[in-house]
C-alpha cells in the first residue's frame, strides 16, 4: 500500500476506545438550554443527585446553580427538577465527536479530521420542573406575554409630526397646477376648429386623435363630431386608427402641381 493511500485510509478511521462506555441522553426544557448557552464555560451549571433504594428505581434530580439562575435576573425559572429515566432497549444510539485538524504530523503531512465514539446511549432521561410556586409563576408570565397583542393602539397627547398624514401628495398638486394652467377645455366655434384642422392637415396627411386634441384643445367628443364630417377614419394598415381628410377637402401642393402641369399641357395642345 502506498503512503498516500495509507494517509487517506487513516483519516477516515474511527476511534472506538470509548465504545463500551455507557452515556445518558438527557432532554431539558428550553429555558434551561437557553441559560446554559449563555453561561460561560468556567462555572458550575447545576448538581445531579441520584438516590437509590433497594427494590426501587433510582431517583434522579437536578438542582440549577445560583450562577445560572442569576444569568438573567429578570427571567425567573425553577431551580429544582426531576428526571424521568427510561432504558434504551430497542435502539442502538451513540455519541460521536470530531476534532478539526490544526497542525501537521511529525513527517510534515497535514493532520486529518479525527472521529471519536464517546459512548453508547444506555438511558434516556427527560428533565421536568417540580410543580412549585416558581414554576407556576414562570408559566403565568409566559401566558401573559403570549396573550399580549403584537400591535397596540395608543392615544397621542400631542401631534407626532413624523407620522402626520399628508393632505395631498406632491405629484397630485403638480398635476392640478398643470391642468389649471392649461385651462379647462371649452368648445370653440366650429369654423375656428375646422381652420385649425385644415392647417394641421396641410402639414401631415394622417393624425391620431390624441395629437388632434393637443392641436385644437377641444373636448374629444366635440372634436370627433367635427372630424366625422370632414375626415375619414382608417380601419386598416398601414394607417390604422388614423384620421385623414376626405377627398373633397384635400388640397396638397402635389395636387396643385399636377393640376398646373395638366393645365399647361392643355394650353399647349390648343
Amino acid at each position: 500500500m502506498s503512503k498516500e493511500a495509507e494517509t487517506a485510509r487513516s483519516d477516515k478511521e474511527l476511534d472506538l476506545s470509548n465504545a463500551g462506555r455507557g452515556v445518558w441522553l438527557v432532554k431539558v426544557p428550553k429555558y434551561i438550554a437557553n441559560k446554559w448557552e449563555k453561561a460561560p464555560g468556567n462555572i458550575e451549571v447545576g448538581k445531579l443527585k441520584i438516590s437509590k433504594q433497594v427494590g426501587q428505581k433510582a431517583q434522579v434530580s437536578l438542582t440549577l446553580s445560583e450562577a445560572v439562575i442569576n444569568i438573567d435576573p429578570g427571567e425567573e425559572i425553577p431551580r429544582e427538577h426531576k428526571l424521568d429515566v427510561s432504558v434504551v432497549t430497542k435502539q442502538t444510539l451513540g455519541v460521536f465527536s470530531h476534532s478539526v485538524p490544526s497542525g501537521t504530523k511529525e513527517d510534515g503531512a497535514p493532520e486529518g479530521e479525527k472521529l471519536f465514539m464517546e459512548g453508547r446511549i444506555v438511558q434516556r432521561l427527560e428533565c421536568r420542573p417540580l410543580g412549585d410556586n416558581a414554576y407556576m409563576k414562570m408559566k403565568l408570565e409566559s401566558i401573559r406575554k403570549a396573550s399580549q397583542p403584537a400591535r397596540q393602539v395608543k392615544s397621542l397627547e400631542k401631534i407626532v409630526h413624523n407620522f402626520k398624514p399628508v393632505s395631498d401628495h406632491k405629484h397630485n398638486i403638480e398635476d392640478k397646477e398643470r391642468k389649471k394652467a392649461e385651462g379647462k377645455k371649452s368648445r370653440d366655434d366650429k369654423n375656428a376648429v375646422l381652420d385649425m384642422l385644415f392647417n394641421a392637415f396641410e402639414k401631415h396627411q394622417y393624425y391620431n386623435i390624441k395629437d388632434l386634441v393637443k392641436i385644437t384643445r377641444q373636448p374629444i367628443s366635440y372634436l370627433k363630431e367635427i372630424l366625422k364630417e370632414v375626415c375619414d377614419y382608417n380601419m386598416k394598415n398601414p394607417h390604422k386608427n388614423m384620421w385623414e381628410l376626405k377627398k373633397e377637402y384635400r388640397h396638397y401642393k402635389d395636387d396643385d402641381k399636377k393640376e398646373e402641369s395638366k393645365g399647361m399641357s392643355d394650353s399647349d395642345s390648343d
